[in-house]
């Protein structure tokens, strides 16, 4: 293929890539903004086979045909719950490719022009594993942690952010003594590297708390998009370089935007943690606060509750979510509002296990975006409100936040619908969030729990309130 026709191609996947970013900023675009990024991706990839593969044709289709087929498989079978666990797996798995392209890429090198240009080479190989390794390490433990086959706590050993930097120190040495010797000579170093980042990878995540999970998993996301870029930069690839620029910019905005709603400090969460103070026992007064009687609601009130309302506030939590009970909640919502009554939902932005996470399950139950409010749009609105119903959710309406100095998410903004005039509870019993951390709202004089699986008990309101 024409290297001109090559480059124009390429510009034009560029262009379909940075449409599908600005179509993903808002709910009304999400859909064109996926369609440009699948023509994008097509086109790369049908102009790179194509244009730029020359040899081993059988081999390319021995790894195309079997990871589009297992891709396929996983977007049809895995449920939206599990979505948080799936993107986790799938940025390791772009980080294995980052350090498999780079070693490949050393064993395969060739002559170059200068002294200079090797090193420059060497660099950005050893860098474009390191950046992969830990990417691939970290998802994995992130995937752990989302899918609860490991402990949500922090597991984070003394002198931690010692060990860190010391890894970090010691890797950029291996790196400039790799791009010192060349790649021929240097396979030793490349190994130590790679043994090095992958503990560091797994190292950061481990050290981070479920509650900071979300932003962990967006700052994995703009970590393999870092390491696509350094396949670029080793593979002499434009498009590469631009698509995971994207990536790797969008990733750590969105992550640095997410620390902003919880009043983290960016550094603190990436780097587990670090500056963070060992927390101490709550204080009398806190402990006084989570005391206290449970006042139990059963279906039927809680709908008449609600048809009475004039004012509703809907928050979901991942109890929806693993419930699939989206739908019914928006039978319910028209429902009352047919019967005259104001309802609203509000989302906090780590509501669920990733970013937006609520915001698509309420788009694929067809909720109207236009009812559809975030955090800082709709907490102050709260004094006005007669029942705030909320499905499934823990921390992100945990008046710790506020109340709590030596809670582990104290400071964080959150949701507050103990400032209306009635809360309803949904909850399958009286179990502590992601965070681990108790939470005084249940025993608020004005908090009325519904217990039961969400999905039945809001067919039971659904049922009452056609009734």
């Amino acid at each position: 293929m024409n290297f001109g026709v090559m480059t124009a191609a390429y510009i034009g996947a560029s262009a379909l890539f940075i449409m599908a970013l600005g179509g993903l900023s808002h709910q009304e675009s999400a859909r064109r903004g996926n369609i440009y990024g699948i023509l994008g991706m097509g086109l790369a990839m049908a102009v790179t086979i194509i244009g730029a593969v020359t040899d081993n044709y059988s081999l390319l289709l021995l790894g195309l045909v079997p990871g589009g087929v297992i891709g396929y498989i996983l977007a049809k079978r895995v449920e939206m719950t599990s979505m948080p666990e799936l993107v986790a797996i799938l940025h390791s798995l772009v980080g294995l490719a980052a350090v498999f392209v780079g070693f490949a890429n050393a064993l395969g090198h060739g002559v170059y022009e200068s002294v200079v240009a090797q090193r420059i080479h060497d660099v950005e190989t050893s860098l474009g594993i390191f950046i992969g390794a830990v990417t691939f390490t970290g998802s994995l433990v992130a995937y752990l942690k989302l899918s609860g086959k490991v402990s949500g706590n922090p597991l984070q050993l003394p002198g931690r952010h010692l060990i860190n930097l010391a890894i970090v120190l010691v890797s950029l040495y291996l790196i400039v003594e790799f791009a010192a010797v060349g790649a021929s000579e240097g396979m030793f170093y490349l190994t130590i590297i790679t043994v090095l980042a992958l503990l560091f990878g797994a190292h950061l995540v481990v050290a981070i708390g479920g509650a900071d999970m979300p932003v962990v998993v967006s700052m994995l996301n703009s970590y393999s998009g870092w390491a696509a870029a350094a396949m670029g930069f080793m593979l002499g690839n434009d498009l590469l370089i631009v698509v995971g620029a994207l990536v790797g910019s969008s990733g750590a905005i969105l992550s640095y935007i997410m620390c902003r709603a919880m009043n983290r400090k960016f550094l603190n969460v990436i780097l587990g943690g670090i500056g963070t103070k060992k927390k101490s026992a709550p204080k009398a007064g806190a402990v006084a606060e989570v005391q206290g009687e449970i006042v139990e609601v059963q279906s039927e009130e809680a709908a008449h509750m609600l048809e009475s309302a004039k004012e509703v506030m809907i928050i979901p939590g991942y109890g929806m979510a693993v419930a699939q009970a989206q739908h019914t909640v928006f039978e319910i919502t028209k429902k009352l509002r047919e019967k005259g009554v104001n309802v609203r939902f509000g989302i906090h932005p780590v509501a669920g296990r990733m970013p937006g996470h609520m915001n698509v399950l309420l788009a694929e139950a067809k909720v109207p975006y236009d009812i559809v409010y975030e955090m800082d749009e709709i907490n102050d609105d709260f004094p006005k409100i007669d029942v705030s119903v909320v499905i499934g959710a823990n921390d992100i309406v945990n008046p710790a936040a506020n109340e709590v100095e030596d809670s582990p998410i104290a400071g964080m903004p959150v949701l507050e619908p103990w400032k209306g005039k009635h809360t309803i509870v949904l909850k399958r019993g009286m179990s502590r969030g992601y965070a681990g951390v108790e939470n005084p709202l249940f025993f608020k004089d004005n908090t009325r729990m519904l217990f039961g699986d969400a999905k039945q008990t809001v067919d039971a309101l659904l049922k009452h309130l056609a009734a």
